[in-house]
């Protein structure tokens, strides 16, 4: 095989980075394209209800294997689709965003052809997409189009953000030499310039042989740019107080002796916050300070000895370091910091109470309750997703055993976000590891923007746990501003009915409304294996909630007040 199609090419050079599901919908523009994913063995077009559900579904996959794929069709299709990609974006998630549009030879005459605007512009979807895209190309030609297709993928991969790709329709069949392929895309890191990461290292090594009490706080960015394997190392070696933010938690092992907890500003618990915020130094691994992972802006240092470490640079007090990557910077810290923590006497980290106190089984289940009990039903390697709203502020108080992923967008904080999520990341780990639990946590009302994909997880045959908080409507905005108002109701679903509805055959619906009824469940072996979808509807009161929601949105609250 000399040449193939460069459509084959791209799913063999998606195939080479472990891509192995595509999302999205067909459209006429990209047609020729979807038949050549049937050509390279191993690849799935996963086929989605809605384009908007196929960018969230990419954004959880690219969250578990590190990249992602999605196909939308010219104008209409990729449009619907931005929300998710703008999602993708803001929380460093990386993915491709593959686009099907019309031909080279209809742009040229400037067709009014569908799904156009009608006044022959076939760039203005393109330069849409480049402001929520870290790069973007608009392929003109077969002859370039290989690299471009090579580049496109190894920025989206380093960058970890999403990239715009438009494939004309009658390029696609096309032939490349099929050499092309034998060459690996390079993925590697660009190296630091060397001067400056030894001046960094040694401001920090500096600051550490000052400090008497330091703390090292993992958020978001560790994880999405794979330093979490080095923010182990760093942890181990010097044995400080280490905490995650709410966007952080399952980027450092939970379980770990000198792990204290979570850090949200002034919603932390009182000892965390004590813990954190006394610090004489913080060694801040890959931030994403946004309003809810920070308790509306609430962090409150005692010092301004802070070290953030990040993607694209470093920043040492008041100093900045552009272009210093934090992953090399980590692994040489790591080793030549020993000797200079030596004489580090580990101070104690705050022990968060794990227990519920027992309770009557016929006890109704509430939100405080339930987040701390279900934590011991979690095991080594679970995927755990959280929707914004309840979900996302409760898993803070949950303590992940070793291993655990969490997944949630704090920062985008999409509505619905988390049932395409959970289709994204349950056929990645289905392609890691069959054995993999994922579970997801939505409430009733986000529910219903995206519940539709729950048919395409039944299609693939895939096993997810969906526990659907039902409390009634959208408590996180009742809590906000209209507990009364008519814009927070829903239409009330029978829930035991959706996965029978969506066609599922193997499949367990259930409900649960007190202590005992969670009880029983958690406990059940049987319930403990995913071999069969799930859903588990979780009867909650209206306005119950985490307390750490009700005081944020208690901020949320007052901040939009004095905003207007």
């Amino acid at each position: 095989m000399s040449e193939i199609t460069l459509g084959r090419y791209l799913f063999e050079r998606l195939n080479q980075v472990k891509v192995q599901t595509v999302f999205g919908l067909p459209g006429d523009f990209n047609l020729s394209l979807l038949d050549k994913i049937y050509e390279v063995p191993g690849m799935r077009w996963s086929g989605n209800a809605n384009e908007l559900n196929a960018a969230y579904a990419a954004d959880g996959y690219s969250r578990v294997k590190g990249l992602a794929a999605i196909i939308t069709t010219f104008g209409v299709g990729e449009l619907s689709a931005l929300n998710g990609i703008a999602g993708a974006y803001a929380e460093h998630v990386g993915l491709l965003h593959i686009v099907g549009v019309p031909s080279i030879s209809s742009q040229a005459k400037q067709l009014l052809l569908h799904h156009t605007l009608g006044n022959g512009d076939f760039t203005v979807f393109h330069r849409m997409s480049s402001n929520i895209s870290h790069t973007t190309a608009f392929v003109k030609d077969s002859q370039s189009a290989p690299a471009e297709i090579d580049r496109c993928i190894r920025e989206a991969y380093v960058n970890q953000r999403p990239v715009y790709l438009a494939l004309p329709a009658n390029l696609v069949d096309e032939y490349v030499p099929a050499s092309l392929l034998d060459t690996p895309i390079d993925l590697s890191l660009q190296e630091n310039h060397p001067e400056a990461e030894a001046e960094v290292i040694e401001t920090i090594l500096d600051l550490i042989k000052d400090a008497s009490n330091p703390v090292i706080l993992v958020d978001a960015c560790a994880a999405r740019h794979d330093v979490k394997e080095e923010t182990r190392e760093l942890i181990e070696i010097t044995q400080f107080p280490t905490f995650t933010t709410p966007m952080g938690k399952g980027a450092v092992n939970e379980q770990h002796p000198r792990f204290g907890g979570v850090y949200v500003g002034t919603l932390s618990q009182p000892a965390v916050k004590e813990a954190v915020e006394s610090a004489d130094l913080v060694l801040s691994v890959g931030a994403l300070l946004s309003d809810f992972n920070t308790g509306s802006f609430s962090y409150s240092y005692k010092t301004k000895n802070i070290v953030e470490f990040h993607s694209d640079h470093i920043k040492i007090r008041n100093a900045t370091f552009p272009g210093i990557h934090f992953k090399h910077v980590l692994q040489e810290l790591n080793k030549v910091i020993a000797p200079v923590v030596k004489s580090y006497v580990p101070k104690p980290v705050p022990q968060p109470k794990l227990l519920n106190s027992p309770a009557d089984p016929q006890t109704p289940l509430t939100q405080e309750w339930l987040w701390t009990a279900v934590g011991s039903w979690f095991r080594e390697g679970d995927i755990v997703i959280t929707e914004t709203g309840t979900s996302a502020f409760g898993i803070v108080q949950t303590k992940f055993p070793n291993n655990t992923m969490g997944i949630s967008q704090v920062l985008w904080g999409s509505i619905g976000y988390s049932v395409g999520a959970l289709l994204g990341a349950v056929s990645a780990a289905e392609e890691v590891d069959r054995e993999k639990r994922v579970i997801l946590f939505v409430g009733d009302g986000s529910l219903q923007l995206t519940v539709q994909e729950i048919s395409t997880m039944i299609r693939w045959g895939l096993t997810p746990y969906i526990f659907v908080l039902n409390n009634d409507g959208y408590t996180i905005e009742r809590l906000i501003h209209g507990e009364k108002a008519g814009y927070n109701d829903i239409q009330n679903w029978d829930h035991q009915l959706l996965l029978q509805t969506f066609g599922a055959k193997n499949y367990e619906s259930l409900r649960v409304s007190n202590v005992g009824e969670f009880n029983a469940l958690a406990q059940d072996p049987a319930f403990a294996k995913n071999d069969k979808i799930r859903l588990i509807e979780v009867m909650l009161p209206v306005m119950d909630a985490p307390d750490n929601l009700v005081k944020q949105a208690q901020l949320t609250a007052s901040v939009n007040k004095a905003a207007n």
